[in-house]
């Protein structure tokens, strides 16, 4: 955990640097940064990522002056934080007030940001009567009294009985809220209204939502995304507030999907020609390139963006597992020309000879011995090759 002064309020955060755009997630009401954690797990180890507490929550300090807490504070804080760590073109992801945030900062710096990712979230969160009476109640009761309530409403029905022990853990991080503090950010809450701000924002934008969210509706996201240009919206089914906790597979994806969606189309060539290479080779490429004419042009493109600079240049799954998906599929559908081509790539991405018998075995009892036993005779002799010219 590192921590930065923004706007005089010490900010907790973790920065991960990696491959490709820094994905940026601000968290809900009454949790902390850790929510995000199994998402970006699944957005695999390289990729590069920032996720901080917002002020009055985790570690980060909560000073809200005499005005108290408000989602443009809340902004600021992120924004100064970016700016602090000198990263552009991110990816921001906010889920519930954390989505209210990233609202915020896509309408007054959108030079920051490359894409949006707006989880269970809505210009306007809630009432002006629901918040005043978890206010009061918080200051009555505790957090500790109504943490179950609060819970009932960030999870589908059966998750108390079906995760006992994440409930617990759940419930022990909203507990650890200072009281006073969370009181501070359900204020910000009622007075937030970001219509007119959400109205403006022209980046690319995906709104997710759950629908078993207890707080905020499929229609009220629904919403949202037909208030930005060129929004889509997905609803996840049996999925409560809090996406990332719940699905964290799906948000995963839909974070993927951006990164791919905002990827300049020179980025993604020049991403495919390097995982090009790396897997069949450069003379293998050097022969195709020089190949190449004005009629198969775009098709070489569509190609090495497509195919490499998005599939293959992934690193959800490993070029070891890649390579033997892409035998097997070619071996079932019966697209021979191939298989040599991708057996001789199997000395870079690290597929062995007891893969490749795996594949075809597989092959044989899925699509059919006659097509395994063809693509294993193929295999067979490129392997041959190989150990004669010294490439195996």
């Amino acid at each position: 955990m590192d921590f930065k002064t923004c706007n005089e309020t010490l900010i907790a955060y973790r920065h991960q640097q990696g491959s490709g755009p820094v994905v940026v997630c601000a968290h809900a009401l009454g949790c902390d940064q850790s929510i995000w954690d199994n998402a970006l797990l699944a957005l695999g180890p390289t990729q590069a990522r920032l996720t901080y507490d917002l002020r009055g929550h985790g570690a980060s300090g909560w000073d809200c002056g005499p005005d108290g807490l408000t989602i443009q504070t809340l902004g600021g804080d992120l924004i100064a934080l970016l700016e602090a760590l000198g990263l552009q073109q991110v990816i921001l992801c906010g889920v519930s007030i954390g989505g209210m945030v990233a609202q915020y900062v896509a309408a007054v710096r959108p030079d920051l940001l490359r894409g949006l990712v707006l989880c269970n979230t809505a210009p306007r969160i809630g009432t002006v009567e629901r918040w005043e009476a978890r206010i009061a109640a918080v200051r009555a009761q505790g957090l500790a009294a109504l943490a179950d309530d609060i819970l009932a409403q960030w999870f589908p029905p059966a998750f108390k009985n079906a995760a006992p022990e994440a409930w617990a853990g759940h419930k022990a991080m909203l507990q650890r809220n200072d009281p006073d503090a969370y009181v501070q950010a359900c204020a910000a809450l009622r007075d937030a209204d970001l219509t007119s701000e959400t109205a403006g924002i022209m980046l690319p934008t995906t709104c997710v939502s759950g629908s078993a969210d207890g707080s905020v509706t499929p229609a009220q996201v629904a919403d949202l995304a037909g208030r930005i240009a060129g929004a889509r919206h997905i609803t996840l089914e049996g999925v409560g507030h809090l996406p990332c906790l719940d699905a964290p597979d799906a948000v995963a994806q839909v974070i993927r999907d951006m990164i791919d969606r905002t990827a300049p189309a020179q980025t993604r060539q020049e991403a495919g020609m390097a995982v090009r290479r790396a897997v069949l080779g450069d003379a293998h490429v050097d022969r195709a390139e020089g190949a190449r004419t004005a009629f198969d042009d775009a098709f070489q493109t569509l190609i090495t963006e497509g195919a490499w600079g998005t599939v293959w240049a992934s690193d959800a799954i490993s070029l070891r597992e890649r390579s033997m998906l892409t035998l097997a599929l070619l071996a079932a559908l019966g697209n021979f020309d191939e298989i040599p081509m991708h057996v001789r790539a199997t000395a870079r991405t690290g597929a062995g000879e007891s893969d490749l018998r795996e594949v075809f075995q597989h092959v044989a009892v899925y699509a059919g011995v006659p097509r395994a036993n063809h693509a294993l005779k193929l295999a067979k002799q490129t392997l041959a090759e190989m150990r004669e010219s010294g490439d195996g």
